[in-house]
């Protein structure tokens, strides 16, 4: 398996970031598909430049905001620090090495946890999702998304530095495998693996064209029904939702 090796600042990541923050249609529905069962004090695993954690405080929910690296938690802090529904912000690395001692004051404190695009860029994924139940209380819920279908892993893929893509069968696996009860599988966005594929496995671009998701996201109405049409069974990302019994 490839390493990747950390950076510190991740430029593609950030501009990747930046194009989709402009997604607002989309934002909104990834929002609602991932946040629908999530009570109580939240904590959100990759906040990035907040494009999700954004809706969650709109709507008064408590939320605990983290990233890997410093500088998208200096950005956090700048934009949402001061906001009276956020709980904290912390700069969290799933699979360091001394977990339970690093973040001893955050174990069993939530009620709801969520990672959306982020335990793909996690070589070991098994202990970070074993890590993540740890900061949730007993009954807590854990939502996590990520890329779906191995076939589509791209030049996207390479630039945003993900070790591999997902499908249900194999997320599902992750969450048994910490003894997570599991009350919900989905794939999500069908209409994006077109796009998906022909802007990276043909055209081969390392960036999302700004054009291309403003486009996408004006269709979003469609792409939802689309969803709906097909029951959910394909789609560019898979959600799977558990319980920490």
């Amino acid at each position: 398996m490839k390493e990747f090796a950390y950076k510190e600042y991740d430029l593609e990541g950030m501009e990747t970031l930046q194009t989709i923050a402009e997604a607002n249609q989309f934002n909104e529905w990834m929002y609602q598909t991932t946040s629908r069962q999530l009570r109580g004090r939240i904590i959100e695993i990759g906040s990035g430049i907040g494009n999700i954690s954004s809706f969650y405080l709109r709507d008064g929910r408590s939320l605990h905001l983290s990233d890997i690296r410093a500088n998208y938690c200096a950005f956090l802090r700048d934009q949402y620090g001061k906001h009276e529904h956020i709980l904290g912000i912390s700069q969290i690395d799933l699979v360091h090495p001394e977990f339970e001692r690093h973040y001893r004051d955050l174990l069993g404190s939530f009620d709801g946890l969520f990672a959306l695009n982020v335990v793909e860029h996690i070589k070991d994924d098994r202990l970070a999702i074993a890590n993540a139940k740890q900061l949730l209380r007993p009954g807590g819920r854990m939502v996590i998304l990520v890329p779906a279908y191995q076939f589509l892993y791209n030049s996207f893929d390479k630039a945003l530095e993900h070790y591999r893509r997902y499908n249900k069968k194999r997320l599902q696996g992750l969450f048994i495998d910490n003894d997570l009860h599991i009350e919900r599988s989905q794939y999500f966005n069908l209409a994006g693996i077109a796009g998906w594929f022909v802007s990276g496995n043909i055209l081969r671009r390392k960036l999302i064209p700004s054009g291309q998701m403003q486009l996408y996201n004006r269709l979003v109405p469609l792409f939802k029904l689309a969803d709906r049409l097909t029951f959910r069974q394909m789609g560019l990302s898979v959600i799977v939702e558990g319980v920490k019994k």
